[in-house]
């Protein structure tokens, strides 16, 4: 931050600045001020003019400060960020200065933009309903969009006086697609008779419509047509009993007209997924979690449909192998945020760091609230907002604690909207291995857990009794560069170096994406089945020697080469072996190899051979008697050679002895009678 203007702002002297403490951590030049937002905002309009970086101390006040920004081209040289309610506004405000310098410093760190994908909208809409407040929703939409209406099972409907839309009948038994590429497909499908008096009466029914749409108003009231069917862009639902959800939904659905901009949340590799291998299912740790139904199976991979993704990151944090890895902001920019963080505010002197991820929706109010009513945020709680709780995989956390954070919490909604069986699982996983490397509290308790509330008294009171864990010694300082995997394996293994009190082993639970592999090597035969099946590469060979290799700090736990290994001598083990993260691949069996007897040239592993010809010697005609002897002898042979041989000596597979004809019932017939035995 040396070329950055930091402008810390008190906000009327209403939030304590300790200017000494934060000038240090935050490294470029600090600039304090009263009312920055007022009298005072020349004073930012000159730096911006000055072509510098600009830090500023608050978010309320942001839209006002860009404003000036861009008035002189300089939106892209400004951050704001909020020290007010996250620090300065608390009971412990006074004591916040370290607090301060490190969001001021972690604001600096600018995460790339996320990828935008486009969606288009031409106003074609279905309206799905029963009665005719779906007749009438179409009704008041048909001056803007173009409309059809559905009706699943319909009772007595009054006929139209006009058909400005049409009016079909039908239930739909399958939907796909999103906002302007909905398809549907539509049993009991029949048309309105034109002679329909009383009520509406339909012709003969079909199954096995079609229709597709931009659009879908689903007035029925039953199930949704699709899982997490609020992050379903395009797809609109309302209670229709509700006459304040049916108007709410009919805003939301003429306003749906004309070209959208989405984020693109993941950035997926295909080489990377250890979804399945040869037809043989592996890791389904993705599929398992997507609430939107993003996810398909894809051959070996899996496939996401962008436009269906609502971001919530699940995916991506519980993907091993970092095939699914988070773009808002991606795994690497998060990190250097939060090591940018925890290095200022130990340069501030701050002590027992405690890391508090929440998201804006949220998270954000709660806070807020808890600073404007109540205690404000302890002074030693750095809040930290990222787009979803479900993005956080464990190398952020695993991150911290070598950092020197002594807690990681977690802020959620006491009535989640959907299923954050990821983040609870987060927090058992990492709170398991950083409390088995000393870095738990003296006392026992989980340093890594939830705090799920809607209350901020109650966050305020779960924060007070959180326990504090124990600080690393020497925090780490390193940074963290390039793919989800590697930042992972980096980050626990300096986790490990960090510790308070290390171990080499930690045991993990029986889903955990780490681990290694129990293998039987008497029993292996060095097929090498495994190697190919590895989607991580955690397995390998050699092309000079018959060789099993294994790089613990590769293995995801997919299972595959247990499900491939012919011989099943494979068991996973769940664990983290820092000594083995640490050091090079190990070689798990070697052989001697086995040269051709013809040719010299090596063609496999002697004890796979020797076991072959054990088996066949004097057991199969082919390898019986005087003959034998030579036919076992091309066993020992490379392909060409053991070709090679049986053309030039005539051998011939096919000449086996005549086996045994079958027996009939017409052979014991014959044999009673040649014994003269009386026939019943």
């Amino acid at each position: 931050m040396s070329d950055r203007v930091v402008f810390a702002c008190s906000c009327e002297g209403t939030v304590p600045l300790d200017a000494a403490a934060i000038a240090p951590a935050c490294g470029g030049r600090l600039e304090t001020a009263t009312e920055l937002c007022g009298r005072e905002i020349e004073r930012l309009v000159a730096s911006l003019e000055s072509g510098a970086e600009v830090t500023v101390s608050c978010s309320m006040q942001a839209p006002l400060f860009s404003e000036h920004a861009a008035e002189i081209w300089a939106e892209d040289r400004l951050t704001c960020i909020d020290i007010r309610e996250s620090a300065g506004w608390s009971s412990q405000g006074a004591a916040a200065g370290p607090k301060i310098a490190a969001l001021l410093a972690s604001a600096a760190e600018v995460a790339a933009a996320p990828q935008i994908l486009t969606m288009e909208s031409q106003g074609v809409v279905l309206v799905y309903g029963r009665d005719e407040v779906a007749v009438e929703a179409g009704r008041r939409l048909a001056d803007h969009l173009d409309v059809t209406v559905l009706l699943s099972r319909p009772g007595d409907v009054a006929p139209p006086r006009r058909n400005d839309f049409p009016v079909l009948k039908g239930t739909i038994a399958g939907a796909s697609g999103h906002l302007g590429a909905f398809s549907l497909r539509i049993d009991d499908y029949a048309v309105p008779s034109p002679a329909s008096r009383g009520s509406l009466l339909f012709g003969e029914a079909r199954n096995g419509a079609t229709s597709t749409c931009d659009l879908v108003l689903d007035l029925t009231g039953g199930t949704p047509l699709f899982p997490a069917h609020d992050l379903r862009s395009g797809y609109v639902r309302a209670d229709p009993r509700d006459p304040t959800a049916v108007e709410a939904a009919l805003f939301s659905v003429s306003h749906l007209v004309g070209t959208f901009e989405k984020s693109r949340f993941i950035d997926f590799h295909a080489e990377l997924c250890a979804h399945s291998r040869s037809r043989i299912t592996g890791c389904t740790r993705c599929l398992d979690v997507c609430p939107t139904g993003a996810i398909a199976p894809a051959g070996e991979h899996v496939a996401i449909d962008p436009h269906v993704c609502a971001g919530c990151g699940s995916c991506a944090s519980v993907c091993p192998t970092g095939a699914a890895a988070y773009t808002l902001p991606a795994a690497d920019a998060l990190m250097r945020r939060l090591r940018t963080l925890m290095r200022a505010y130990h340069a501030a002197s701050g002590r027992d760091g405690v890391v508090l991820f929440h998201d804006d929706e949220h998270g954000t109010p709660l806070i807020q609230a808890l600073a404007r009513y109540g205690d404000g945020l302890p002074a030693n709680v750095l809040p930290v907002a990222v787009n979803e709780l479900t993005q956080i995989g464990p190398e952020a956390v695993a991150a911290l604690f070598a950092y020197g954070a002594v807690g990681v919490r977690l802020l959620v909604r006491a009535k989640p909207r959907h299923d954050i069986e990821t983040v609870h699982r987060l927090a058992a996983l990492t709170d398991t291995v950083v409390r088995a490397l000393g870095y738990g509290p003296a006392g026992g308790g989980t340093v890594v857990g939830l705090i799920e509330t809607d209350d901020p008294d109650a966050l305020s009171a779960a924060l007070a009794a959180m326990p504090l864990g124990t600080a690393a010694p020497s925090p780490a300082a390193f940074m963290p560069v390039g793919p989800k995997r590697d930042v992972l394996r980096f980050a626990f293994r300096e986790l490990h170096v960090a510790a308070p009190a290390p171990v080499a082993v930690v045991p993990l639970a029986a889903d955990a994406p780490f681990g290694g592999l129990d293998i039987d090597v008497e029993g292996c035969t060095l097929c090498l089945s495994c190697v190919s099946a590895c989607p991580t590469h955690a397995l390998g060979d050699s092309q000079d020697r018959p060789l099993l290799a294994f790089d613990e700090s590769l293995c995801v736990q997919c299972g595959l080469c247990a499900a491939t290994c012919p011989e099943r001598v494979i068991t996973l083990k769940p664990q983290i072996d820092f000594e083995a993260w640490a050091a090079p691949r190990r070689v798990v069996k070697e052989e001697e190899p086995f040269d051709c007897v013809a040719c010299g040239k090596p063609f496999g592993t002697r004890s796979t051979i020797e076991r072959v010809m054990a088996k066949l010697k004097d057991r199969h005609w082919m390898f019986a008697g005087s003959a034998g002897e030579e036919r076992l002898r091309t066993l020992m042979m490379c392909d060409t050679c053991r070709i090679e041989v049986a053309t030039n000596t005539g051998f011939d597979p096919h000449t086996a002895p005549e086996r045994p004809r079958p027996r009939t019932s017409e052979d014991y017939l014959r044999e009673r009678a040649e014994r003269g035995d009386p026939l019943a």
